[in-house]
């Protein structure tokens, strides 16, 4: 460093560095968000932290043992009722159920939700599988809309040998929906049946 102040060598220096860290923390700010979502599709794959799998079809064995499944909704940051049509279903493992949750738009104003699910006790995510949710994709709500959302799920057999599972009576399925982070008013959701107020039940298309 000479008298008269910092070297162009150390000026570069000092800048190279600043650079150096400036991508450093762009990069980290990337994965993090980068690892919100690949978190989300490893637990729905494996079913870790009480995430349940998307099915591609039905099992082929139906076992003689059952299992109820209790249902749980809610409602974050949201003006929407949300309910399950029926506190809990006894199913057989194997068997395929259908269970409806009702949702209402309770504001003037079309919402767009996204449906996050969860499954206990911990470890049953792995065998709990939906074939149809509206969990899969955002959902629509017109002002004061009404309308019902079905799962198709079951219990894989392998829950029943797993000697982890195997002695569990009960599943809950859980859902809380929140504002989706990118609305689109114009969307429909997929498979609802929905009821504008005052008007009669009719399906989606």
């Amino acid at each position: 460093m000479s008298p008269t102040g910092p070297s162009e060598a150390y000026r570069r220096g000092i800048r190279r560095t600043a650079a150096v860290c400036v991508v450093v923390l762009v990069c980290m700010v990337g994965a993090a968000f980068a690892a919100v979502p690949l978190y989300r599709i490893f637990c729905q794959q494996t079913g870790y932290d009480g995430a349940s799998r998307r099915a591609k079809a039905r099992p082929s064995v139906i076992l003689d043992k059952s299992v109820t499944v209790r249902f749980d909704a809610n409602v974050r940051d949201l003006p929407w009722d949300f309910a399950p049509d029926q506190v809990s279903q006894t199913v057989k493992i194997g068997e395929t159920g259908l269970a409806f949750f009702h949702v209402t738009n309770r504001s003037d104003q079309p919402i767009t939700g996204h449906a996050a699910y969860n499954v206990t006790p911990q470890g049953t995510g792995l065998y709990f599988e939906k074939l149809q949710c509206f969990c899969f994709t955002d959902q629509t709500l017109q002002p004061g809309q009404r309308a019902d959302f079905p799962v198709v799920y079951f219990v894989d057999p392998r829950f029943a040998s797993d000697p982890n599972t195997k002695n569990t009576p009960q599943i809950t399925l859980s859902y809380t929906f929140f504002r989706a982070a990118k609305a689109a008013p114009a969307a429909v959701g997929a498979n609802k049946t929905t009821t504008p107020i005052g008007g009669s039940p009719r399906a989606a298309l």
